[in-house]
């Protein structure tokens, strides 16, 4: 069970024992050497430069590197700002409806990628999802490279989303609180990340300070957080995590040394991550567990315990107390386990295939009786294999419920353009299980002598599963036969509505005028609606069927309004509705 364990070395040693980290730095050293004159030159404005490596069997690489004094001044206290998401709007898609935080970016990162908009919006537009593109960065320039891997990604379908990876070396914190909570509603677009720290590199922790680091824990918009996934190094070993505010202290921790003002010029000297990587390479990952304090008492803590020494936490800062360390960071760990155990992944609309062909098949066989919605809405069980019938009915009509709740919440929260997508690659599911499993709560709802189910009892999915099929432009042709399912998925809930508009009438002196002249008014309306369908093809044939509600309905209403009255509907349901049916 020490999966943290397990997950954060065996991840590191995957990375560290892959080309992917040396390919990515030894793009970033080819640039810096390109262009070490104009990096260099204290004289000239900041800078940050790229050029892509393309290898045809390998897929490309992006490299991005800023100028060393850029580093210094824009990491000082007045460069430190944050800028807000009304000021970047090539970034407002981060904005989601369900995250009310204000997403905020590192404003000396934003004005370097703004440099390089108009080259980048070209360069967007020359990587499709059919190769493989690594996008790498230094520094300052690692930040960039992560915006511009934010800027691809919201461009790409979901597919070539796995065909990405940004990997920034002692690169510093990016946005706040609301970025990172952004970048957390998208799983796939933060898996795409992976920053490499170094204990000897003051620049990923820079923006960090004792103060806002507090502030940073509860919450607070103006202060900086991590996202993705962190590998620290140092000599005593590598690991990586994922937990944000786990990742902040390590941060605080491995650059405490570098943080006092007279340490600013370190911060100018590039770091050889390649060395590093060497170096660490060469490392043997796993010490067992041998001697573990008392104080951790369950193997989460242990793994997380093993994963501090690994990355030399300890030998970094004499007042750190590992154990303590350990055991706030497995139980942030662990919170975020289950988290992501909520996280729900729309794509996997297979699991509801079984209870989809499970509710045909009680379709199929209701059709002997008086049809779907009726058989649901009077189900009596009468033998076992009923009562079987009518458990696994339950079973499956609360599994597809739970499932497209699910799923209409998870989409609803995407940034439009990937929500748009995603409707568009759910539509015909959606509208089938709308179809089919809305009847079944309406004849709950009627069958517990409720009124009003679309003002008052709708579900807010099935509202949005619908404006989903009415706000495509989806292809509409005209029907010659019969649908086999209803179109309108709250056609019996208008049905039991005119029933009790029906027995309004018929109840005579019992009900006032006013109620009377407005079950009137109901029920023409009711007729024109059947009519509109009728003429369409739009309604099942079902609803023909001798002991359907709304053949009960027609029966008492035809009582009710005499042989004397005419309409489309009385002539269609005299004369034509069994060559429908």
């Amino acid at each position: 069970m020490v999966s943290l364990y397990n997950t954060g070395l065996e991840l590191a040693n995957l990375l560290l024992g892959s080309d992917l980290l040396n390919q990515s730095w030894e793009a970033i050293s080819k640039l810096q050497k390109q262009n070490l004159t104009l990096l260099e030159d204290p004289s000239l404005p900041f800078s940050v430069k790229y050029q892509v490596y393309e290898n045809p069997s390998k897929g490309s690489i992006i490299a991005f590197v800023s100028s060393p004094n850029c580093a210094v001044n824009h990491l000082q206290q007045e460069f430190r700002e944050l800028v807000s998401s009304d000021q970047i709007m090539s970034f407002d898609f981060l904005c989601t409806r369900s995250n009310t935080s204000s997403i905020s970016i590192h404003k000396a990162a934003f004005a370097l990628f703004a440099s390089l908009e108009n080259e980048l919006s070209l360069l967007k537009q020359q990587f499709t999802s059919s190769q493989p593109l690594i996008v790498t960065g230094y520094s300052l320039g690692g930040s960039v490279a992560s915006l511009f891997t934010l800027w691809l990604l919201e461009s790409l379908p979901g597919y070539g989303k796995q065909q990405i990876l940004c990997i920034t070396f002692g690169s510093p914190l990016l946005g706040n609180n609301g970025f990172q909570k952004a970048m957390s509603e998208h799983p796939t677009w933060s898996s795409c990340f992976l920053h490499v720290v170094s204990d000897k590199d003051p620049v990923p922790g820079f923006l960090i300070s004792d103060h806002n680091a507090s502030a940073a824990t509860l919450t607070t918009p103006t202060w900086y957080m991590p996202f993705g996934t962190y590998l620290f190094g140092s000599e005593s070993g590598f690991s990586c995590f994922e937990e944000p505010q786990s990742i902040l202290e390590l941060l605080m921790i491995m650059s405490s040394r570098c943080v006092e003002s007279e340490n600013l010029h370190n911060c100018s000297q590039v770091i050889d991550y390649g060395h590093i990587l060497e170096q660490l390479k060469n490392k043997a990952i796993c010490r067992g567990i041998s001697e573990l304090p008392d104080s951790i008492s369950n193997p989460l803590q242990a793994g997380t315990y093993l994963l501090l020494e690994a990355t030399g936490v300890g030998m970094l800062q004499e007042n750190v107390n590992l154990s303590y360390l350990a055991m706030n960071i497995a139980k942030r760990e662990e919170v975020q386990a289950k988290h992501k155990q909520k996280v729900f992944d729309p794509s996997k609309i297979s699991v509801t295939k079984k209870s989809m062909s499970y509710l045909e098949w009680y379709m199929k066989n209701s059709l002997e009786e008086a049809g779907y919605y009726d058989k649901y809405k009077t189900r009596r069980s009468r033998s076992r294999d009923e009562i079987e019938s009518t458990e696994n009915l339950i079973k499956h009509h609360r599994t597809l419920k739970l499932f497209w709740k699910r799923t209409v919440t998870e989409v609803e929260n995407f940034p439009w353009k990937e929500g748009r997508t995603r409707k568009m690659r759910l539509l015909y599911a959606a509208t089938n299980y709308r179809r089919m499993v809305e009847p079944l709560d309406i004849a709950e709802y009627y069958g517990r002598g409720k009124k009003d189910y679309v003002l008052h009892g709708r579900s807010e999915h099935y509202k949005l599963l619908e404006k989903w099929l009415t706000g495509e432009k989806t292809q509409t042709y005209q029907r010659s036969q019969a649908s086999s399912l209803t179109v309108d998925s709250c056609f019996w809930a208008y049905v039991e509505e005119a029933v009790i508009s029906c027995q309004v009438l018929k109840d005579g002196q019992s009900s006032s005028p006013q109620d009377q002249e407005s079950a009137r008014e109901n029920l023409i309306k009711f007729e024109q609606y059947v009519m509109d369908m009728i003429n369409n093809f739009l309604v099942s044939p079902e609803i023909f069927l001798s002991q359907s509600s709304f053949m009960l309905w027609w029966n008492e209403y035809s009582k009710v309004v005499g042989n004397s009255y005419t309409s489309p509907l009385t002539n269609f349901m005299n004369d034509g509705f069994r060559r429908y049916a």
